[in-house]
């Protein structure tokens, strides 16, 4: 498989702290950089950054639109990563411990089918969502 570069994505947070609580403890990702209105966290290798953009509609789910998939309504839009399975079953874990609530629990998508992927998806507090997966063959990653 190809080696691929770090990706970066910045998204919006309406409380810093919060985030940083959220994505520092709640999903244990080592800090970088910061200041009074952003963080870095690092995430799998992968660099994220919470910026604070004022809110300016109720926070919650009335922003996602959802697509159906494999029976599901993933919200539109989210981000992740795509880890090892035992990462993905670590992660899995201290979720549940962390009694965070799943738009979608961990489950096995496409069972038995091409693209067969564990996956999950959940809400940070400031209502991004996020999807984690793994594969037990990452180079079917694309196979259709």
């Amino acid at each position: 498989m190809t080696t691929i570069p770090p990706f970066h994505i910045a998204f919006p947070v309406h409380n810093v702290d919060e985030a940083r609580r959220f994505y520092g403890e709640v999903l244990g990702l080592p800090e970088g950089r910061c200041s009074d209105t952003w963080v870095d966290f690092d995430l799998y290798g992968h660099q994220i950054v919470a910026h604070y953009k004022p809110p300016i509609e109720e926070r919650g789910e009335k922003n996602i639109h959802h697509n159906p998939v494999d029976g599901q309504d993933v919200p539109v839009p989210h981000f992740g990563v795509i880890l090892t399975m035992d990462d993905w079953k670590a992660l899995r874990d201290r979720l549940i411990a962390a009694e965070i609530q799943f738009k979608i629990e961990p489950y096995i998508r496409f069972e038995g089918e091409a693209g067969e992927q564990a996956t999950m998806f959940f809400l940070d507090p400031s209502g991004n969502a996020l999807e984690f997966k793994a594969f037990n063959d990452v180079s079917k990653l694309f196979e259709k």
